[in-house]
């Protein structure tokens, strides 16, 4: 069994876990699964696999403290995104201190680093539970963590997403939108039968582009900016000498903490009802996925513990910072676990090139053991 960090590390990224909900066929985390879960039992740790769709496996282990301490899980996801043009996605390569390869950034290294953490604190005498919740599916839809919490709690949660070792105290949400534009189909030729579902939804563009500016003029969030809005996918029309009767327009809404679904929707009953009033104009919109912003106060107590832990072992505070992409972290705090993000520094999440630095996942890995000594004491 690999014991040190960039051996474990390595072994991790061999092991193909490439999402098959965004690669059809993929491999799917079920054979990094079992590695964790068997490396966790090679060291006392107990684990049990639990399937959260059909081959889609998450890992949960737990490190039992001897009673009355506080508890904390630590997070991570198994899959990644795929490969693509990557050389040697799953070959892990190691130069000036960099190891390179598919998920060396994204979140292997933050996994390698969780799996050492458990294996130091099931050496210790700790009073609350040490966790582990190594999860399916979120680069996707978030099968994994979503079944994970339906089994279990902790007074406090960990993920280590790659932050270069500062605290990551937000970052923002988002919902899906599907608009849908009517016309009347009829040749090129007959304007007078015809109605163009398309240019209708020309007129839903231009007041996205308002809500956009209004986006813009609202007061920032002081780590994450600006909310904001964006067309993704469009769909229309049947042939050229049509018109065309249906228009179909997909939308991105990124949203800040304190945003409701609520709020959201009225949102976009503003933005429609002008159109409403004007002749021969039929949309409707529906949403088709929500995700919510995440955000911990600086004075929660795992904050507050792991910038503490982070100042002794670094030598110096870590910053906190917000983060513009959405995570895990969001279902955990919804479940009602004060979450804080920390993990290794590095580049190449998504990318042909993916690395992270070796010196901070050990950092990692230290500043997690010793915030796990400290907080569940």
């Amino acid at each position: 069994m690999p014991e040190t960090l960039p051996d474990l590390l390595a072994h991790l990224i061999r092991i193909d876990s490439v999402n098959p909900s965004l690669i059809p066929g993929a491999a799917g985390e079920a054979e990094l699964a079992r590695f964790v879960s068997s490396w966790l039992q090679a060291h006392g740790i107990a684990s049990i696999l639990d399937e959260a769709a059909p081959g889609r496996f998450s890992v949960i282990a737990r490190v039992p403290g001897s009673g009355g301490g506080r508890s904390l899980m630590l997070n991570a996801h198994l899959d990644t995104v795929g490969v693509g043009e990557m050389p040697l996605a799953l070959e892990p390569v190691v130069r000036e201190g960099r190891m390179y390869g598919r998920g060396s950034y994204d979140m292997k290294s933050g996994l390698a680093a969780c799996m050492l953490a458990l294996r130091d604190a099931s050496r210790s005498t700790l009073r609350g539970d040490v966790i582990l919740t190594a999860v399916a599916d979120e680069e996707h839809a978030s099968l994994g963590i979503q079944s994970v919490l339906r089994q279990v709690r902790a007074d406090a949660a960990i993920v280590t997403e790659p932050t270069s070792l500062h605290l990551c105290v937000a970052h923002k949400g988002f919902t899906w939108h599907e608009v849908t534009t009517r016309g009347r189909a009829a040749r090129g030729s007959r304007p007078d039968l015809g109605t163009d579902a398309i240019v209708h939804m020309g007129r839903v563009l231009g007041r996205l582009e308002v809500l956009q500016r209004e986006l813009e003029s609202r007061p920032a969030h002081p780590r994450l900016g600006h909310a904001s809005v964006h067309a993704s996918l469009i769909r229309g029309g049947q042939e050229l000498s049509s018109y065309p009767e249906r228009c179909t327009l997909h939308i991105e809404r990124r949203t800040l903490p304190g945003e409701t679904l609520k709020s959201i929707e009225a949102e976009w009953e503003a933005l429609l009802r002008p159109l409403s009033h004007e002749s021969d104009f039929q949309a409707e919109q529906r949403v088709t996925l929500v995700r919510d912003a995440f955000e911990v106060a600086e004075d929660a107590s795992i904050v507050k513990t792991l910038r503490e832990q982070a100042e002794q072992v670094l030598g110096r505070a870590p910053g906190s910072v917000g983060q513009s992409f959405w995570m895990d972290a969001a279902f955990l705090a919804a479940a009602g676990i004060p979450t804080v993000v920390f993990g290794p520094h590095g580049a190449g999440a998504h990318a042909a090139e993916e690395w992270v630095d070796l010196a901070s996942a050990e950092d990692c890995h230290a500043v997690l053991s010793a915030t796990l000594a400290a907080f569940c004491a």
